[in-house]
C-alpha cells in the first residue's frame, strides 16, 4: 500500500529513472575510428620513352572520427584520415636520371550527414568540405647538375568538395560502411614535363566504428 508520504519519493524516483534513460538513449556525441581503402590512385602518370614513373598508393586509410548528433536525423561529422603514397622516376630528362618522393597525407573532412528514418539499419548521405595536407614529405634527385627535381610540389595543402553515402548499422555500436568521393580544387603535385600529377578525383571505401 502506497501512503501519502511515499508518493513524493516514488514520483522523484520515477522521474530520475526516466531522465537517466533519456540521457542514455540520446547521446549528443559519438567517437571512434575509420578504416578504409583508396579506390583511386594518388598519382596520374604517363609513359615516356625517356623517363618512367612508378607510383604507389598504399591501400589503407585510417584515422579518428567524431560526430555531433542533431535532431531530425542530422549530424555533423569531423574526420582526420591518414594515407601514404610514393613514386620513383627513372630515365633521362635533361640532366636528371632519377628521382623519388615519399609522403604521408592528412585529410580533414567536415561533413553534414542525414540519416533516413529507419530502425537498426539507417541509410545516410553526407557532404561537405575537406582540407588536405602533405605530411613528412621527402624528395630526392639522382645525378642532377642543378639539383632540381623534375616533379614540383605545386602546394602542400588543397581544399575539396566531398560527397558520400552509406548505411549506419546500430547494434550497441555504430558500424558505418560508406563510399565517398572528393573533388580537389587543385593538384598538389605537378610535373613540368607533363608525365606525372596528383589526381583531383578521389574515391574511397570507408568503414566507421563509433561508440
Amino acid at each position: 500500500m502506497v501512503t501519502e508520504t511515499m508518493r513524493p519519493v516514488i514520483v522523484r524516483s520515477l522521474l530520475l529513472m526516466l531522465l537517466g534513460a533519456g540521457a542514455g538513449a540520446c547521446q549528443p556525441f559519438s567517437f571512434g575510428a575509420k578504416f578504409g581503402v583508396p579506390l583511386t590512385d594518388f598519382f596520374n602518370s604517363v609513359e615516356n620513352s625517356n623517363f618512367t614513373f612508378n607510383t604507389t598508393t598504399d591501400r589503407y586509410i585510417f584515422g579518428p572520427t567524431a560526430e555531433l548528433h542533431l535532431p531530425l536525423g542530422l549530424g555533423i561529422e569531423v574526420d582526420a584520415l591518414y594515407r601514404h603514397m610514393s613514386y620513383t622516376g627513372t630515365g633521362l630528362v635533361g640532366s636528371i636520371t632519377g628521382s623519388s618522393v615519399n609522403s604521408g597525407d592528412w585529410e580533414f573532412p567536415v561533413l553534414l550527414k542525414y540519416r533516413f528514418p529507419m530502425k537498426i539499419v539507417r541509410p545516410y548521405v553526407d557532404g561537405g568540405v575537406a582540407w588536405d595536407k602533405l605530411f613528412g614529405l621527402t624528395e630526392s634527385v639522382k645525378d642532377s647538375i642543378a639539383n632540381q627535381s623534375p616533379t614540383v610540389v605545386n602546394q602542400n595543402t588543397t581544399t575539396g568538395i566531398v560527397l558520400g553515402a552509406g548505411v549506419d548499422i546500430h547494434v550497441k555500436i555504430h558500424i558505418m560502411p560508406e563510399l565517398r568521393y572528393t573533388r580537389w580544387g587543385s593538384a598538389q603535385f605537378v610535373d613540368p614535363t607533363g608525365l606525372l600529377s596528383s589526381t583531383k578525383n578521389q574515391a574511397e571505401f570507408l568503414l566507421g566504428i563509433t561508440f
